[in-house]
């Protein structure tokens, strides 16, 4: 598959290198020459520019990308990106920061594909670490959804599967994943559990039961 990362920074690079070891075509677009540097050392395909330009992003094959993952610290470059990426038929990925409110999070929700919270993600994953439990309700998002990160186990009917194979509520998405001791980041579809992974879920709280059938052991 071919995507476009809009920002090299250190949720863009990493996903990225994620793409990369997964077989996919990341093409990276960054304003700065230093970060697109770093960029093309590590091997990527880069394109300078504002990722908020459509000539930007057509240069970086956005007419024919699978989807758009705007990562830089600026929303509403990340917004306008998803934009584009939106009207070229590509799955939008937006960055959103931490201090945000949630009427800016519901504006922008609406009009794209995936919202993540870099801040929100790192500290789920600090949170789980430091509790050393393998399913812990980090956040409220709102009245009647959270953010719920869990440890996949030797014993997990998750494991050896696809993170599109999983068969979640509808209600449910996967947030992020992340391997044994490494940071959350964003999945991809192909992607094959494995124990020792996490991964972080927005669920609405009364389906939790159901998500924990799916992917903690039955004995849990």
């Amino acid at each position: 598959m071919k995507f476009v990362i809009v920002g090299y920074g250190r949720v863009g690079s990493r996903t990225a290198r994620i793409l990369v070891e997964e077989g996919h075509e990341p093409v990276v677009v960054d304003a700065d020459t230093d970060r697109l540097k770093r960029a093309e050392e590590a091997g990527f395909v880069v394109v300078q520019g504002n990722g908020a330009d459509e000539d930007v992003l057509v240069d970086a094959g956005i007419d024919t990308a699978d989807a758009v993952g705007a990562f830089t610290p600026d929303l509403n470059v990340n917004f306008a990106a998803c934009m584009v990426g939106k009207h070229h038929g590509c799955r939008t990925v937006m960055r959103i920061d931490e201090d945000y409110r949630e009427d800016i999070y519901a504006k922008y929700a609406e009009d794209v594909d995936e919202i993540i919270y870099p801040e929100r993600l790192g500290a789920a994953g600090a949170k789980t670490a430091m509790l050393g439990g393998d399913f812990n309700v980090v956040t409220d998002i709102a009245a009647n959804l959270q953010l719920t990160v869990i440890e996949i186990r030797e014993d997990s009917p998750a494991v050896g599967k696809r993170v599109s194979e999983l068969e979640l509520p509808d209600s449910s998405r996967i947030y992020a994943h992340g391997r044994e001791r490494e940071s959350l980041t964003i999945p991809i579809p192909g992607t094959e559990l494995e124990a020792g992974d996490e991964v972080a879920i927005i669920t609405e709280s009364d389906r939790i039961n159901e998500i924990r059938a799916t992917l903690l052991p039955a004995s849990a």
